[in-house]
């Protein structure tokens, strides 16, 4: 059975970035009725908190992003120590002391000799003489995973086959001085217990991928089929980084973007296939195939969302947005009818407000110089509301008659007076809405 899993760590909240991930990951479990599971990397206790664990599980259910089970590393020390002891007692892992300040000038040497930065394995010449006195003196060390120095090789889903020489990677630190245990051990422990078949993850991975595909076989576990996405940059090609913040889910919700379009665009950015708006994840993930993903950075662009969030309210039933709209004010045997009207003029849920407040209070009238003396004598021919579906046409009509003005000539400077708006719904359907017509007070 496939299992996949979404692995965030509680120190802030999903942005865009995090969401290509879990989505993928999704999709390949649904797709193939196997497991997704949602696990929170807090293994760092000072950064971890709950409020974000909370916020990760509101911004998944927001998406429709089920989980089939939830578990948390906090609560899983004990397997990663087990799996430690077991490194250590095979000779794969060993305690190195240097300080930063000393890796640095050791990287800075090498790279003026010519050589890859790799961390040099002087620990491993200690004596335990030695090794006792430096813990007297510094304390506790690092503990690192001796890699072997070979060529680690896998077909990457995304990539292609995958070849990366161990001996250009430093040995891994997997234990911090303070003990704390750091994600590359704890993620491959979770990975064999937990039965992880597929992993898809950022490319940013890729050398940690190579690492851990050792460890996984020096724990005798299976090494899942991974594949790494590209890394998003914004529409001209910068980076991320620094706008991930305001970029985050549940900052995009309060935009007013909807879900299935924030999926729609994530599940084909970046691949060969067209993005399209689809109302279901059923949709999206019959649709969805992992091997028209290319390996560019992909530009992303906020501004893309909304077309999609437009186009999916335009397609809702009233039914669906019954209770939303009465809460806005809007009469019951008016609501079906304003909904008709502004579906197709608003691009998020928020919009909705601004129209019911131009109908129930009125427009500020939009007046050209030209066209003063035609809407005063326009407006004494408007009767006092209540309005309905012949309104319009028969005051237009009437004005007609009146004016001998027609066409474009005598539609705009009415609508744009009644509305305050050069364009907009049909005024047929509009009329039957309005509360005030503020014009009226323009009349002869």
């Amino acid at each position: 059975m496939t299992v996949t899993r979404f692995a965030p760590s509680p120190t802030g909240y999903i942005h865009v970035g995090n969401l290509r991930t879990a989505l993928f990951n999704h999709l390949i479990a649904r797709k193939t009725g196997g497991q997704f599971v949602l696990r929170i990397d807090d293994t760092d206790p000072e950064r971890s908190k709950q409020e974000y664990v909370d916020a990760i599980r509101e911004d998944l259910e927001w998406l429709g992003l089920t989980w089939d089970r939830m578990e948390r590393q906090s609560e899983r020390l004990d397997r990663y120590e087990d799996a430690a002891q077991r490194l250590r007692d095979m000779g794969r892992f060993y305690e190195a002391f240097e300080t930063p300040t000393e890796l640095d000038l050791k990287r800075k040497k090498q790279l003026n000799m010519g050589k890859p930065p790799v961390y040099d394995r002087a620990a491993l010449a200690l004596s335990d003489e030695e090794k006792t006195k430096l813990r007297e003196e510094r304390g506790p060390g690092v503990w690192r995973f001796k890699l072997d120095h070979e060529r680690i090789e896998w077909p990457d889903g995304i990539l292609g086959d995958v070849s990366i020489d161990a001996a250009s990677v430093s040995d891994p630190v997997l234990i911090r001085a303070d003990g704390q245990f750091l994600y590359t051990l704890a993620s491959v422990v979770d990975d064999i217990d937990m039965g992880i078949t597929h992993i898809v993850r950022g490319n940013d991975h890729v050398t940690n991928t190579a690492t851990q595909i050792q460890m996984i076989r020096a724990l005798g576990g299976t090494v899942p089929t991974f594949a790494h996405h590209s890394l998003l940059t914004g529409p001209q090609g910068e980076s991320l980084s620094k706008r991930l913040g305001t970029l985050s889910l549940r900052d995009l919700r309060a935009a007013g973007v909807e879900p299935e379009a924030l999926l729609s665009l994530m599940a084909r950015l970046g691949s060969s296939q067209p993005v399209e708006l689809r109302m279901s994840l059923d949709e999206i993930a019959e649709g969805f195939d992992l091997n028209t993903f290319g390996s560019a950075p992909t530009k992303f662009d906020v501004n893309d969302l909304y077309p999609l969030t437009a186009k999916k309210l335009h397609e809702l039933p009233f039914e669906t947005v019954r209770e939303e709209v009465e809460a806005l004010g809007v009469p019951a045997d008016k609501a079906e009818l304003f909904w008709k009207v502004v579906r197709e003029n608003i691009v998020t849920r928020k919009d909705m407000a601004a129209w019911w407040t131009l109908f129930r209070d009125g427009a500020e009238p939009l007046v050209a110089d030209e066209d003063r003396d035609f809407i005063a004598e326009a407006m004494g021919l408007l009767p006092e509301g209540p309005y309905d579906g012949g309104t319009w046409k028969a005051f237009t009509d009437a004005v007609k008659d009146k004016t001998g003005r027609k066409g474009k000539g005598l539609f705009m400077p009415l609508r744009k007076a009644i509305t305050g708006q050069e364009r907009g719904p049909d005024m047929g359907d509009v009329m039957p809405l309005l509360q005030v017509v503020r014009a009226r007070s323009l009349a002869q």
